[in-house]
């Protein structure tokens, strides 16, 4: 069977119009084969036991049964990589993208219009780039879960007063937003660092994300600001649009935010971090690198071990795409490679290790 065939597809949208446009989308692609569409979730559900599609392409607001009962529904009963598209990835609908991530979703696609929007073919390489990352999705990955909470703390800790003397640095890409809600609420509230989040995301969605993971974590979290100084127990998550730095100002570390031109196709990268922690606070930085396409991190990372830092990457098993960690990893950046669950308690014990005293 040619790659192209096993690469089939199932649109899922109420919409007939948009049905037929997003299939001949797909099929002009040359790379995957549309092999039916649903209209709402129930639809969904019963095409995919009958046509057996690799990938699913869903919109959220449907009715009967929306985008992410369907979602949870297609992880639940019959697993494989989902790409919501849908016009609800805009402005108050940025929260139900997050959670549509958070349930394994691979990636999202924004209709650019309204419901019905002959505008969709802007999105056209976006889609086709979406696809191809579901093609590459580790399913096992997508199922990963913390399987033990690390730390005691079960409330906040009021952010340390004075400036963070350490700092643990993250890099995640597709897969990310779900594996950052398992990862960043197993740190305790009195971590003792300042931790600095790259999420390959667009403008507006790392806000929304980081008042997520808020909602779930025992550290504050909150999309960074320029100029702002870094606390210890503290999250900043990278502003989607801005690449994200650690620099001083007045003799403390603050957050440095910038439009220069992306790296490696994206902004927020995680290299001009990870490539800023070493000169700020040397050996007593931490980077992960987690599941994503691409190779951005395995540079950065290798530079903050190079700098007597420490460094981890998400094993095979548990990434949704081996791409980051693997790169990181041939890099010779990462001392550790841990599922998932497991990298929370040894980023705990390599920052307690460069504590001050």
């Amino acid at each position: 069977m040619s790659e192209r065939v096993t690469r089939t597809v199932l649109v899922v949208d109420d919409s007939a119009f948009m049905r037929k446009l997003i299939a001949e989308m797909i099929d002009g692609s040359g790379e995957f084969r549309v092999v039916g569409t649903a209209r709402d979730g129930n639809d969904a559900l019963r095409a995919i036991r009958a046509l057996e599609p690799r990938i699913v392409t869903l919109d959220i607001e449907m009715p009967r049964m929306n985008g992410l009962e369907a979602l949870r529904r297609i992880m639940s009963d019959a697993p494989r990589p989902v790409v919501m598209l849908s016009a609800a990835a805009r402005n108050t609908g940025d929260e139900l993208v997050i959670r549509a991530l958070e349930l394994g979703a691979v990636d999202f696609v924004c209709k650019p219009g309204g419901a019905i929007s002959l505008e969709l073919a802007s999105v056209r390489q976006q889609l086709h780039v979406a696809l191809r990352a579901a093609a590459e999705v580790n399913m096992r990955g997508v199922g990963a879960t913390v399987r033990r909470r690390i730390g005691t703390a079960s409330c906040r800790v009021r952010p340390e007063r004075w400036g963070a003397t350490r700092v643990l640095a993250i890099a995640a890409s597709t897969g990310g937003p779900r594996a950052l809600a398992e990862l960043l609420p197993a740190l305790p509230g009195d971590l003792g660092a300042a931790v600095l989040v790259v999420q390959h995301m667009p403008p507006g969605f790392t806000h929304t994300l980081a008042a997520r993971l808020d909602q779930l974590c025992h550290l504050p979290v909150t999309e960074a600001c320029d100029g702002e100084p870094l606390r210890a127990n503290h999250v900043y998550v990278a502003p989607g649009g801005a690449h994200m730095r650690a620099r001083v100002a007045n003799g403390s570390a603050v957050v440095a935010l910038d439009q220069s031109p992306p790296v490696w196709g994206v902004r927020p990268s995680a290299d001009p971090l990870f490539r800023s922690v070493p000169d700020l606070f040397g050996a007593a930085g931490v980077g992960i690198v987690l599941t994503g396409m691409g190779r951005d991190g395995a540079a950065g990372l290798r530079a903050i071990s190079d700098a007597g830092g420490a460094g981890i990457a998400q094993d095979r098993a548990t990434s949704v795409i081996y791409g980051m960690p693997h790169a990181a990893l041939a890099a010779g950046g990462a001392q550790y490679v841990l599922p998932l669950w497991e990298i929370a308690g040894q980023a705990i014990s390599m920052l307690r290790a460069r504590a001050i005293v």
